[in-house]
Parts: C-alpha cells; structure tokens; sequence
C-alpha cells in the first residue's frame, strides 16, 4: 500500500501478486492489484475487472476507488481509439472542465487550509504564466504536507521555468531529489535532473539520469529524445533511429524528435528517409496559433519536459 502510494506501481504491483499467491481470496490486494495496473497504464488488461470489482464491491471506499479507476481508464481507451474524432474529444474535455469546476468550488469551500488548496492555487498560477506566485503557492503547501507526492517536483519545475541561472538549478535540483526520495519511481523528476545536469556541463551523468528516467517509463517521449540524443552523438545511429523513431510515433509533433531523427537518417547513410523526415520537421515548425492553443501549451502535466 505504501509502494502504491509513492506511485512505486512496479514494486508494488510484485507483492500484491505475492500476497494473492499466499490469500488468492484477498478481495483488497485484488482491488489494489488492478489499480496498480491501472495506474501503470495496462486499463486494456483490467478494464473488465475493475467494472465487476463496481459493481459487486460493498465497501464503499473500495467501491469508489474502482468507479474512478474504471471511469479514467474508459476515458483513456475511447481516446486511444478514436484519437481524432471531434465528438469523443469534445465529450471527454466537457466532463473534464465540469468536473474540474464543480471540485474546485467545493475544494476551497470546504477545505480552505489544506494544502491542496495551495496546490491547486499554484497550478493554475502556473498556466497563467506567473511563476513567482506559483512557487510561493507550492511552498505553502510544501510547509503544511512536505511529504505530498508531486509538491516538490512542481516547486521545481516553475523554479526552472523563471530562470536557468546556477543558484536556481541548484535549488530546483534540491526540490527534484527530495520528490526522488518520496517516490525513487519518479521518472518525470529524474529527467529534470538529467537536464539540469546537462545545463551545468554534466553530460555524461545527465544522460545516465534520461536512461533511468526511460527505463522507469519507457513510453516518456521527452526521454526518448534525451537518449536517441546521446545515442547520435556517440554514433550508435541504428540504437538512435530505434529510440526516435519510437518518439516520433507517440508524439508526432516532437520538433526535437522529428529534427533528431532526421539527423540520425542522415548519418547513418538513410537520405530518403531523412529527406521525407525533413518534410515532417516543416509541418511541425508551423505549429498552430492562437490564445486557446497557448493556453493548451502552458498546461504542461507532468512527465513532459515543462
């Protein structure tokens, strides 16, 4: 339980299956072993698990924890399926702003002085662009729950986002390893290390922080990049063009996955390929404009290089 708290969903998911193997009755470890799934990304293996665990649960806490899990992982999947269809986009992002609205009045109605409430004050001082009150936010919270997963590495990241000079690298560096000693699972804070080890001429212990950062979460499109990266410059082109190619794919307007993977075609002798990824590169460099897309932009979850 507390593995899965920390977000550690591959330790955790280990012992819960020790326990079903020792108490295969545990309807408990079954619940959580399918929310660790979940949360590790595998709804398409649960999905039909955790709607039986809904339905048939009487504990109403884990009830709930079921009705959520299967109702994030029905959202996920739709999307995956049906990726471009304006309806399913336009569905999910109205049941989001609803939802979003409807919690955040009763939140600071109902739970004034708790930290998620500085939390949430500093995320969206976040995408507004103000980084200063963001981080005065986060340290609230930070004061009043320095234990909270996610608190440090958000301080971090909009420490990063108001300047790149050595004495605020090294404070955001600071706030990076203490989320890393909450949740040593934490892919997203080991690659803001590796980047800050890299702004610092640490580039050999910047990469060794993107490989662990992908071997943490192999579908993290930021590190793909990172790797595919060192992989160029060290001539490994054929591991390179794996990586990136890999990149491409997940986030099709990655303008360093797109312009990476072109110069891995080139070196490794691949000029049609990297012609016709050339090609791709423009269309992304003509990205769309506007205040909503701007907007979209700062929003910036976790696990992207933000």
């Amino acid at each position: 339980m507390k593995e899965f708290q920390r977000g550690d969903y591959a330790a955790a998911r280990q012992h819960l299956e020790s326990v079903l193997q020792k108490e295969p009755a545990n309807e408990r470890a079954k619940l959580f072993l399918l929310l660790t799934r979940a949360d590790a990304g595998d709804c398409t293996g649960v999905t039909a698990d955790l709607f039986q665990a809904y339905s048939t649960n009487r504990d109403t806490a884990l009830k709930r924890l079921a009705g959520v899990a299967l109702a994030n992982c029905l959202d996920a999947q739709l999307k995956a399926e049906y990726p471009a269809d304006a309806d399913v986009l336009y569905q999910s992002a109205r049941r989001h702003m609803r939802q979003w609205n409807d919690t955040l009045a009763k939140m600071f109605e109902k739970t004034p002085a708790s930290y998620r409430v500085n939390q949430i004050s500093g995320e969206v001082f976040e995408t507004q662009g103000r980084f200063g009150e963001a981080a005065a936010e986060y340290r609230k919270a930070i004061t009043k729950n320095s234990k909270a997963l996610d608190l440090h590495y958000r301080l971090g990241r909009v420490l990063l986002l108001t300047d790149r000079s050595a004495s605020t690298l090294a404070e955001a560096r600071r706030e990076f390893d203490a989320e890393l000693a909450l949740n040593k699972g934490d892919a997203a804070a080991e690659f803001q290390v590796g980047q800050i080890l890299t702004d610092e001429g640490r580039r050999a212990e910047g990469v060794a922080r993107f490989e662990r950062a992908l071997a943490l979460r192999p579908d993290f499109t930021e590190a793909l990049v990172a790797v595919g990266k060192a992989k160029l410059e060290a001539k490994q082109f054929a591991d390179a063009i794996q990586l990136l190619e890999k990149a491409v794919k997940q986030q099709p307007r990655s303008e360093a996955a797109h312009y990476n993977l072109m110069l891995a075609y080139r070196n490794a002798g691949q000029m049609d390929k990297a012609r016709l990824e050339k090609i791709e590169l423009d269309k992304v460099r003509q990205p769309p404009s506007g205040e909503f897309t701007e907007f979209l932009r700062k929003l910036g979850e976790k696990g992207t290089s933000q």
